[in-house]
């Protein structure tokens, strides 16, 4: 490997930088996500902070189901590019959208 080579492989390995995964938040008061419609990527965490006095669930007909009691947070790391529906089971009018694409 030459000297030129040599840089520009060291340049490519060091100038870019991966992907860092986020952390979303949706917010639950009275009944409500917000926001209710999520955009995401594969890797990122979305962290559900329940304000309610009552437990709520985000539940994907055939697919994951997070329990977020009351007063706490519960999180789900996304590890598929999808887009979903979702609902709490026990309050069926709540609802939200997540849209996961590749990083």
């Amino acid at each position: 490997m030459t000297k030129r080579q040599l840089w520009i492989a060291l340049a490519l390995v060091f100038g870019t930088s991966p992907v860092q995964a986020e952390t979303i938040q949706v917010t639950i008061d009275k009944l409500i996500f917000s926001p209710a419609t999520v955009d995401a990527k594969v890797g990122d965490t979305i962290k559900w902070v329940n304000k309610d006095v009552f437990a709520h669930t985000a539940t994907v007909k055939g697919g994951w189901e997070v329990m977020i009691p009351p007063k706490t947070t519960a999180s789900l790391t996304l590890r598929k590019a999808e887009a979903v529906e979702y609902f709490c089971r026990f309050h069926p009018n709540m609802k939200g959208h997540v849209a996961v694409t590749a990083p």
